[in-house]
C-alpha cells in the first residue's frame, strides 16, 4: 500500500497555526538522540513512533530501539525496506512500507507520554541529487519541532492511523495504547522536559561538525600543497627533464612547504657508502656558519641561550656519509621513511657514534629520512633536518605529504635519467653512424689504394719479363710497403676489437716508465729514417714506478708519439714529462708537440674510431684513425683517463694520460740492476 501524502501536510492542514523551520541533518540527528535519551532516562512508558526513510538509516539506530523497547510495548518503527526489514513484532513494531510511499521523503519521531511529550515531523527538501549511502549532513528539510502536548498528541494520531493502514492487525494493540493518553488529559498536563540532553546533544554535533569541517580544510589544503609541489617538481622536469635541476627545485619547493632547516636530496643506492651533496634548502633564517665540531648537548645549550635562529653550516659538495649512518641504513633498507622526532631520545639511533657526530656536528634536532624508490629499488634519498625536536610533524599530514612528493620526485627523476640516457643513445648512434661513415672511407681508400699499387706492381713484372732489375727491385718494394700498410689497418682492427671485446689478458706489474718511453722512442726511430723531429725526454729523477702491462704501456705511448711526429714538422720539437699524484696513486704522463694543433671543439671527437682531422680521402698523413681510440681503451681498461689539449690551429698540442703507479718502489730485479736511466734530454743513449 501507497500513502502519498505527506504527514507534515495533514498536521498542517489539521493546525493551520502551525509554523514549518529549516532544519538539517545533522541537527535533526541531535534532536532525536536527545527525545529518545528522554525515554530512556525516564519511566513513563510512552508511545514512540518513529519514521527512518530508508532501511540503512534504520540499521543505524536499531541498538537504541531494543533498549527503549524494555521501557515500553507501545514502539513503532517504520521504514523501506532495502535488504531484510520486514513487518515484524519481535522487539517491538516494525512496519515497512513501499519505496513510493510519502514517507520516503519525511523524518519523524514522536513521543507521547504522560508526563513527558514532543515530536520532530519534518520532511525532505528536495530538488537536490538523491540521497546516496553516504549521508550528507548538509540535507535539509522543513518541519517542526516541538513539545507542545496537543500537537504531539494530533501528530501521534495521523501516524498511528498510517500504521493501521499498513498493518490492520495492529488496531487493537494501536487503540489501546492510545487510550492510555486521552485528549484531555494530554492537554491539560504540564510538560515536564529537561532541556539539559538537547543542549548536550546540539552543541556535541556542532563541535563534530566543526571538526569535520576543520578537517576538510586541512585535507583540502594538504591536497593543495601536494599539487602544488608536484606540479613545480613536474614543470621543472618538463622545463629541462635534467636530473640534477630536478633535484635542485623539489629540495628548495619542499623545504620551504616544510618550514624545514635543512632539506637534502641525492641520488644513491642501497650499496653506496657515501655521496656528494650537490642539492640543499638551507632556511635564510640562519646564517650559515664554518664547519665546528660540537656536540649535541652544547648545541642544545647555544640554541636555548639565543632567541636567534642558530647558524647553520651548507652541506654542498660535502661527502655524506651512508654506510656508518644507520637512519639511512634502516631506510634503505625497509624502503621505509624513518623520523626521529627528538634526536637525543631517539633509540637506538641516540646510541650511536656516528650519528650522534653527525646530530650535533649539524645541529640536527629532529630528522627525517624518506627512500625514493622506484620498482621496489632505492633511486634516491630525502632528508630533512630541524633545528629542534618537531613531536607534532607527523600528526601535521606532513609526513604523508613527504612520502608522496618524495614518490613524485623518484618517478621524475626516473623519467629524467631515462631520458638523459636517450640523449646519450642517440649521440652514440650518431657517432655510429659516422663511425659507419668513416669506416667506408677508410677501407674505401686504405684498402683499395695499395691493392691497386700491388695489382699495378705484380701485373707489371707478370707481362714484362724484359724489365731491368732495377725496376723490377723499386716495383717489388712498392707492393711490399703497401702491403705492409695493409697489415698495419687489419690489425689496428683486430686490436681495437680485442680491446673493446674485453678479450685482452693484461699482465700487470711494477716496471720504470723510463724505461717505457725507451722502447717506444726506439720503435719510432726505426720508423722514421729521416726528418724526425727533436724528441726531448724529460722525467723526474724520483718517478716511482707505474703498475701497468708494460707492453701494452709501450703501445700507448708509441702512438701518442707517431701522431706527434705526423703533425710536427721536421724543425719542431716534441716533449714528454711525467708528474706523480701521490693523493689518487696514479702518475699523469704528458706529450707536447708543437705541430699543427687541434681545433677545441675537436678535442674529445678525435678520440672516436676512425676520425681523421683533414678528413679520409685528403689528407697528408697516412694512418686508418684507430691509434687514439686504441689508446683510450688501453688506459680507461686499467682505470686512467686520457685527454687532449690544444690553443687552436698551429698552436701545438699536448695528450695527457693517467695511469696507477706505485708508491713505494719495488727492488730492482737482478738482471735490470746494472741499467740506469739515461740522462734527460738524451733517451737515445746506450745503457751500459
Amino acid at each position: 500500500m501507497i500513502i502519498p501524502s505527506p504527514v507534515l501536510d495533514e498536521l498542517t492542514a489539521a493546525m493551520p497555526q502551525i509554523r514549518c523551520q529549516m532544519y538539517f541533518k545533522s541537527s535533526l540527528t541531535a534532536l532525536s538522540h536527545a527525545m529518545e535519551d528522554q525515554v530512556l532516562a525516564g519511566d513513563d512508558q510512552p508511545i514512540v513512533i518513529a519514521s527512518f526513510q530508508r532501511e540503512r538509516f534504520y540499521r543505524q539506530e536499531a541498538h537504541r530501539y531494543v533498549r527503549i523497547a524494555e521501557r515500553t510495548d507501545q514502539v513503532y518503527v517504520l521504514a523501506a525496506p532495502e535488504a531484510d526489514f520486514t513487518d515484524n513484532s519481535e522487539y517491538y513494531e516494525t512496519v515497512a512500507f513501499e519505496p513510493g510511499d510519502g514517507l520516503c521523503a519525511e523524518w519523524h519521531l514522536i513521543v507521547l507520554g504522560k508526563n513527558y511529550a514532543s515530536c520532530l515531523l519534518c520532511k525532505e527538501k528536495m530538488g537536490g541529487p538523491t540521497p546516496t549511502l553516504h549521508v550528507d549532513q548538509s540535507r535539509r528539510f522543513e518541519g517542526l519541532w516541538t513539545f507542545d502536548r496537543e500537537i504531539v498528541f494530533k501528530s501521534a494520531e495521523i501516524m498511528m492511523q498510517r500504521i493501521m493502514r499498513y498493518r490492520p492487525e495492529l488496531t487493537e494493540k494501536i487503540i489501546q495504547g492510545m487510550a492510555r493518553f486521552p485528549h484531555a488529559d494530554v492537554i491539560n498536563t504540564i510538560n515536564r522536559v529537561d532541556p539539559e540532553p538537547f543542549a548536550e546533544r546540539l552543541v556535541t554535533y556542532l563541535q563534530a561538525g566543526q571538526y569535520k569541517l576543520s578537517k576538510a580544510y586541512r585535507s583540502i589544503s594538504l591536497k593543495e600543497r601536494r599539487e602544488r609541489l608536484v606540479n613545480v617538481i613536474t614543470s621543472a622536469v618538463r622545463q629541462s627533464l635534467d636530473p640534477e635541476a630536478v633535484l635542485q627545485v623539489a629540495a628548495q619547493e619542499i623545504g620551504q612547504t616544510l618550514k624545514a632547516d635543512r632539506c637534502l636530496i641525492y641520488r644513491c643506492k642501497d650499496s653506496d657508502k657515501q655521496v656528494t651533496l650537490a642539492h640543499e634548502f638551507l632556511d635564510q633564517r640562519h646564517g650559515q656558519k664554518a664547519p665546528r665540531k660540537t656536540t649535541a648537548k652544547s648545541t642544545a645549550k647555544r640554541a636555548k641561550a639565543s632567541s636567534a635562529p642558530p647558524a647553520l653550516e651548507s652541506l654542498v659538495g660535502k661527502r655524506w656519509d651512508l654506510y656508518h649512518n644507520p637512519v639511512f641504513q634502516t631506510a634503505a633498507q625497509t624502503l621505509e621513511p624513518v623520523y626521529l622526532e627528538d634526536t637525543q631520545t631517539a633509540e637506538p639511533f641516540n646510541q650511536n657514534t656516528a650519528c650522534q657526530s653527525l646530530i650535533g656536528t649539524y645541529q640536527i634536532g629532529a630528522w627525517l629520512m624518506v627512500p625514493m624508490v622506484h620498482q621496489d629499488h632505492l633511486v634516491g634519498m630525502l632528508e630533512l633536518h630541524f633545528c629542534t625536536p618537531q613531536p607534532d610533524f607527523v600528526t601535521n599530514h606532513d609526513l604523508e605529504l613527504v612520502e608522496a612528493v618524495a614518490s613524485q620526485v623518484g618517478i621524475a627523476l626516473i623519467q629524467a635519467e631515462a631520458y638523459a640516457n636517450l640523449e646519450d643513445l642517440n649521440q652514440q648512434l650518431e657517432a655510429l653512424d659516422r663511425t659507419r661513415s668513416n669506416l667506408i672511407a677508410i677501407t674505401g681508400h686504405e684498402l683499395r689504394t695499395p691493392l691497386t699499387t700491388i695489382q699495378v706492381c705484380i701485373e707489371s713484372l707478370a707481362t714484362d719479363p724484359d724489365m731491368s732489375l732495377d725496376l723490377r727491385q723499386v716495383m717489388l718494394n712498392s707492393a711490399m710497403t703497401d702491403a705492409e700498410r695493409m697489415r698495419k689497418l687489419i690489425q689496428d682492427f683486430l686490436t681495437l676489437s680485442r680491446l673493446e671485446g674485453g678479450r685482452i689478458e693484461w699482465r700487470f706489474e711494477p716496471m720504470p716508465l723510463w724505461e717505457c718511453v725507451e722502447l717506444a722512442l726506439s720503435s719510432i726511430r726505426s720508423r722514421y729514417k729521416e726528418d724526425l723531429p727533436q724528441i726531448k725526454v724529460d722525467l723526474p729523477e724520483d718517478l716511482p714506478f707505474v703498475h701497468a702491462d708494460g707492453e701494452w704501456l709501450v703501445e700507448s705511448i708509441s702512438r701518442l708519439l707517431d701522431n706527434a711526429c705526423k703533425f710536427t714538422p721536421s724543425a719542431g720539437e716534441i716533449r714528454i714529462q711525467a708528474k706523480a699524484d701521490r693523493d689518487t696513486n696514479m702518475m699523469e704522463v704528458i706529450v707536447i708537440d708543437t705541430g699543427r694543433g687541434i681545433e677545441p671543439h675537436l678535442l674529445e671527437t678525435i678520440f672516436e674510431r676512425f676520425y681523421q682531422e683533414e678528413g679520409a680521402l685528403r689528407r697528408s698523413t697516412g694512418g686508418t684513425g684507430l691509434g687514439l681510440a686504441i689508446c683510450r681503451q688501453i688506459i680507461t681498461n686499467w682505470g686512467g683517463q686520457i685527454w687532449g689539449k690544444s690553443a687552436g690551429k698551429d698552436q701545438g698540442s699536448e695528450f695527457h694520460f693517467t695511469i696507477p703507479m706505485i708508491v713505494e718502489r719495488p727492488e730492482t730485479p737482478k738482471t735490470t740492476a746494472s741499467k740506469k736511466k739515461p740522462k734527460s734530454g738524451n733517451p737515445s743513449r746506450k745503457r751500459k
